[in-house]
């Protein structure tokens, strides 16, 4: 028979008489505990929280002592029993249940304190294996907490220690719990079990590498309001784990667009963590210039020769840590965020004087773990695998009579490693482990080779030797004839167009050497 629903939800102060206590992390439990006995409380608990709360010399009755059944099956049962679940879902504010209660013999809890099994952190563990880790799927505490958060007209659920000391307050100021606290609370209990759940199935997608999930479930924690979002009129809050990657230490709080330039800066140096120093300049997500070289001061000069207009309030990121001499040359143009794995003596006292500056560590860079992107569209999301794709000069097809020179084939591994990170249609020339013209963004490949070729230009940098790189092939033979006739001498590409022949005839006849890397480095 269904459950008919009260007409009203009482929203007076709730009274608390009776708490039922169990955790898994006991940080912060004593004190609570200690707080609840002063107020006359009468405290309820299981296993090893029962017992922490003995040794602290606070009366505690076990549970078994009102389920009458020992903990069984190593600890797998013992809140699972209808004096504990009558107790939480009782709603007291209606006579029949409390009718019912008393017959059965069942007395109400007004308080539950549940915390999980760490799942999380287990299944981090290097050891772990889909065994351990469903032990550590927790099952009695999730459905304590939905239950008391389902009853929260008559029930108070604390499912962290973050709650304890708000709610210790309350309690003293006045004896009692709001209704709006409940209601808060039981909101934050559901997130918390839809979290769990959701980190739950997460880890049994990526054990399974053949299926995509059938039920796409994303649980992030909000790490902070943001201002408002690309614009001011629209509001946002930055969600995940974001201080586990970078330390934003000296400047204004990050806005939306910062973290969207930081993301896409942090994806393009985790493809360079292991060369020589390299410098990459982005603005609006998009590189602007990238360069190694000997150090990083000559890595940062030849990247913004690039294009020395766009990397005005700009990013700038650094695979080693940064030096002075480089924090004098970022300093010449206002930078708006520094990223670099470490800051050499003198050098954060330095870029510190301009208060407007944002300064960041990063503390560690996207790796292929990070397996999958979400990305919102109308009605719903896509999901897919992250582009991790990379290529060896051995894994390279050349399919021109010329082969490339040991130069040429340093500048177009480097250079195929920055378009990767360019919007679509991305071509990039590069000479020297440097780019020279970046295009990005358009809607025809020659297009974004104009554009690129421009910003050679406008940068005095000769592409005389250069190299191309695009992220898709070339549909036609009028790109590779405008590469050659703006100085380049080899190109690397996915191939894979009915016109390749047409294609490789046109470098063969400009004397060019192209490779093709049967991947597509599309970025829309």
């Amino acid at each position: 028979m269904a459950l008919q629903p009260l007409a009203f939800l009482p929203e007076h102060p709730l009274s608390i008489k009776r708490a039922l206590i169990s955790v898994a992390d006991k940080a912060g439990i004593i004190p609570l505990a200690r707080k609840l006995h002063l107020h006359g409380i009468e405290i309820i608990s299981t296993g090893g929280t029962s017992k922490a709360i003995k040794e602290a010399g606070i009366p505690v009755k076990d549970v078994n002592e009102i389920t009458g059944f020992p903990e069984c099956l190593d600890g797998r049962v013992k809140t699972l029993h209808p004096n504990v679940h009558g107790g939480i879902l009782a709603r007291t504010s209606h006579q029949p249940d409390n009718e019912e209660i008393e017959h059965l013999g069942i007395s109400p809890f007004q308080l539950v304190v549940v915390n999980l099994y760490p799942f999380k952190e287990a299944i981090k563990r290097p050891d772990i294996t889909p065994a351990i880790a469903t032990e550590n799927i927790d099952i009695g505490g999730p459905t304590m907490i939905r239950a008391a958060a389902k009853n929260f007209a008559h029930v108070c659920i604390l499912t962290s220690q973050l709650q304890y000391d708000e709610f210790t307050e309350e309690l003293d100021q006045s004896g009692a719990v709001s209704f709006n606290t409940r209601r808060k609370l039981a909101r934050k209990a559901f997130e918390h079990t839809a979290d769990y759940d959701a980190a739950i199935s997460t880890y049994f997608t990526s054990i399974d590498d053949l299926e995509l999930p059938e039920q796409l479930t994303v649980s992030l924690p909000k790490s902070g309001e943001l201002r408002y979002g690309e614009n001011p009129h629209q509001r946002a809050g930055v969600y995940g784990k974001q201080t586990e990657y970078i330390d934003c230490f000296h400047g204004k709080e990050l806005s939306y667009n910062n973290y969207l330039d930081i993301d896409s800066a942090l994806s393009l140096i985790a493809d360079f963590q292991t060369e020589e120093p390299t410098v990459a300049i982005f603005k609006h997500t998009v590189p602007c210039g990238v360069a190694t070289g000997s150090s990083l001061n000559d890595a940062y000069k030849r990247a913004f020769k690039t294009d020395t207009i766009s990397p005005f309030g700009g990013i700038v990121i650094v695979n080693k840590p940064l030096d002075m001499d480089t924090a004098i040359s970022i300093d010449s143009i206002f930078t708006e965020i520094i990223l670099a794995p470490d800051y050499e003596d003198g050098v954060i006292e330095f870029l510190t004087v301009k208060k407007n500056r944002r300064l960041i560590k990063t503390r560690k860079l996207p790796e292929q773990s990070n397996r999958f992107n979400v990305r919102s569209i109308i009605g719903g999301a896509l999901y897919q695998e992250s582009d991790y794709a990379t290529v060896t000069a051995d894994e390279l097809k050349v399919v021109t009579k010329r082969e490339p020179t040991p130069e040429e084939l340093s500048d177009l591994l480097f250079s195929w490693k920055v378009v990767k990170h360019v919007k679509s249609n991305g071509i990039v020339y590069g000479k020297n482990r440097a780019t020279c013209g970046i295009g990005t963004g358009q809607t025809s490949r020659v297009e974004s080779s104009v554009i690129a070729v421009r910003k050679a230009m406008n940068g005095e940098l000769s592409l005389q030797g250069s190299v191309i790189a695009s992220d898709a092939f070339f549909p036609f033979a009028d790109g590779i004839i405008a590469a050659a006739q703006s100085g380049a001498t080899a190109i690397i590409q996915p191939g894979g167009s009915v016109r390749d022949e047409e294609v490789i005839e046109a470098a063969n006849k400009y004397d060019m050497a192209m490779v093709f890397t049967g991947i597509r480095h599309f970025k829309h």
